[in-house]
């Protein structure tokens, strides 16, 4: 949740609702409910269509903003991890290099869809795109069209349109969470069965990129004693304005003007980043963009509007002639970050975009095919020009040498009473390398677990008698059910020992020259004879010269057929490999993990 007011020459940026208040109004704070139920009876009154569609753009920002500011603001303060968003960085020499890796790393995927009448395309770039600063340069892709088999070329559309007769290219239905997926939708021609695999298929993608590579990156790394000061490397200064336990309070300048090229560009030049006292990275939960002086003058701007009987162009030129002198004294920027943990140490990092690179480059991509699983012989090249490293892999390998007083102390337990027929509790733990060994074929064994009353001091009373279907225990999805109308008293405790499960994994390291019988490096890919070791089992990771782990494009099964068994597994991977490191289950065990749960009062009347 990131609320930034980008300042637009439109004037249509997110600011605080502040409705008109009387003095007594200040004795009863207005609810955001009550603020929604203002602002949507004021839009009301507002007769001008142009006036009143800017004035709602504008407060529906508004109410945003303040929903999310009370959102971060009472949100429980609960430790969770991410990765380091700069460590792409220290594997490049340059900017530029980063740059040009992640162009020319990127491939276009064809993907099989449940209907007769889609195909998917998956752009798959070589960096993550889980976070806002995942890849850390501001960048853009615009895909323009699809070459066919039948050399016809099907230009974009922004949306799929339901009285277009013909083959369209739109993006994705069906993956609304990666807004570069694209589908190729076939005509639908009713009383005509059409397959897919009958239709001209997609060749190649059309498009352009663009990679803005700042003149530099500098870190400041900031604790409590910062507080107050002002931190400054030539043309970069950083504030630390506060540090609390799970949020800090940024200001951060350039005193270098904007390079040229850049003016009319958005850009978010600031990265911060926060570890615990454990060292690691917590996780962002958001952040406020906006300081009390900007916050005043968007007020300001929105009072005016409400003013108006019209919206007119002589008003629009005023607000932009307002904003942008307002801009201009901007010398300082502003950010409060919210972090999920307790905040140890600050690394704050400035992009300086006084002097930048653009890259712009045509993209015309092949579309490649790799089905998860496949009964083709040969094994298909996918030879990419770019090395890649996986820099999540040494914490998410460590999961190997999971032990089980770890494993204990990583549950956490959950309940749910909303519905009394099936309340559950859950027992989890954070996923690791080690439950992705686990495989299906769980010996769950009996698991006991003994409801009790309680007594009128609310301590643990007597066993409560319970017929077989009156709860349920299922250990692979680490959940006891039971259902409240079988109970003949109201349980309040529930004791007994839960099932967990913990592999034993055992590791090898093994020259890349020197790989035993049914392991073969061919180019960038390892090709895996799936008898000899079979993917229930084993894992394999792979680094090169340099000593980092490789990021693994794509695997594929082959298989014997539709049915059969698999005979040959390849994993491609971004570089080529030197060195392999093998993970083998060698065992399975059972862990036992005792609880006494104090169970939550279920609404009995629903």
């Amino acid at each position: 949740m990131d609320v930034r007011l980008p300042l637009t020459s439109a004037g249509m940026c997110l600011v605080l609702l502040m409705s008109g208040c009387s003095p007594s109004d200040a004795k009863h704070p207005v609810s955001l409910e009550e603020k929604t139920a203002q602002f949507e009876k004021s839009l009301d009154a507002i007769q001008d269509p142009k006036l009143k569609d800017a004035v709602a753009e504008l407060g529906g920002s508004l109410l945003l903003l303040e929903r999310a500011q009370l959102k971060l603001e009472s949100k429980p303060v609960e430790t969770e991890y991410d990765e380091d968003v700069l460590a792409v960085l220290k594997h490049y020499p340059t900017p530029q290099d980063l740059v040009d890796t992640y162009i020319n790393g990127l491939f276009v995927l064809h993907k099989d869809s449940s209907s007769d009448y889609l195909t998917d395309l998956q752009p798959v770039f070589p960096f993550n795109f889980n976070s806002p600063a995942a890849f850390v340069f501001p960048h853009g892709v615009e895909w323009q069209s699809v070459t066919l088999s039948n050399k016809r070329v099907i230009p974009f559309q922004p949306e799929w349109s339901e009285t277009d007769p013909g083959i369209q290219l739109s993006p994705s239905s069906s993956n609304l969470t990666n807004p570069d997926d694209l589908t190729v939708t076939y005509p639908f021609i009713d009383g005509l069965d059409v397959e897919n695999k009958n239709q001209p298929q997609p060749v190649s993608l059309q498009g352009k990129v663009e990679v803005i590579a700042p003149r530099r990156l500098y870190s400041f790394d900031l604790t409590k004693k910062d507080v107050g000061q002002t931190r400054t490397n030539d043309n970069l200064s950083v504030t630390l304005l506060k540090l609390e336990s799970n949020y800090a309070e940024i200001e951060f300048s350039n005193s270098a003007p904007l390079a040229a090229e850049l003016n009319d560009t958005t850009l978010n030049p600031l990265i911060v980043q926060a570890r615990d006292s454990t060292g690691q990275f917590l996780s962002r939960s958001g952040s406020i963009n906006e300081t009390a002086a900007q916050i005043a003058f968007y007020q300001k701007q929105l009072a005016n509007m409400q003013q108006q009987k019209t919206w007119t162009e002589t008003f629009e030129k005023q607000l932009n002639e307002e904003q942008r002198a307002f801009e201009q004294q901007q010398k300082q920027h502003y950010s409060k970050v919210y972090f999920n943990g307790p905040i140890e140490t600050l690394d704050v990092s400035v992009l300086d975009f006084s002097a930048a690179t653009v890259t712009r480059k045509n993209l015309n991509l092949p579309v490649r095919r790799f089905d998860r699983h496949t009964t083709a012989k040969s094994i298909q090249p996918l030879t990419l020009p770019v090395v890649v490293y996986d820099d999540q892999a040494p914490t998410w390998l460590q999961g190997a040498t999971l032990g089980e007083e770890q494993l204990k102390k990583s549950v956490s337990i959950s309940q749910s009473v909303d519905d009394p027929s099936a309340a559950r509790i859950e027992f989890d733990h954070p996923r690791s390398f080690n439950d992705e060994l686990l495989g299906t074929a769980l010996n769950v064994g009996k698991s006991p677990v003994t409801f009790f009353t309680e007594d009128a001091d609310g301590k643990r009373d007597g066993p409560i008698e319970l017929p077989p279907q009156a709860y349920q225990v299922d250990p692979p999805r680490g959940t006891i059910t039971y259902d409240l109308n079988l109970f003949p008293e109201t349980p309040a405790y529930a004791v007994g020992s839960f099932p967990l499960f913990m592999a034993t994994v055992d590791k090898k390291t093994i020259d890349a020259r020197q790989l035993p019988k049914g392991l073969k490096i061919k180019g960038n890919a390892l090709v895996v004879d799936s008898k000899l070791f079979p993917a229930q089992d084993w894992r394999f990771f792979a680094r090169d010269g340099s000593g980092h782990y490789l990021k693994e494009i794509l695997s594929v099964s082959h298989d014997a057929g539709a049915e059969g068994p698999a005979i040959f597994a390849v994993h491609y991977f971004y570089g080529q490999p030197t060195q392999l490191e093998t993970y083998q289950r060698t065992d399975l065990v059972t862990v036992q993990y005792g609880f006494e749960v104090k169970l939550d009062k279920a609404d009995l009347a629903r």
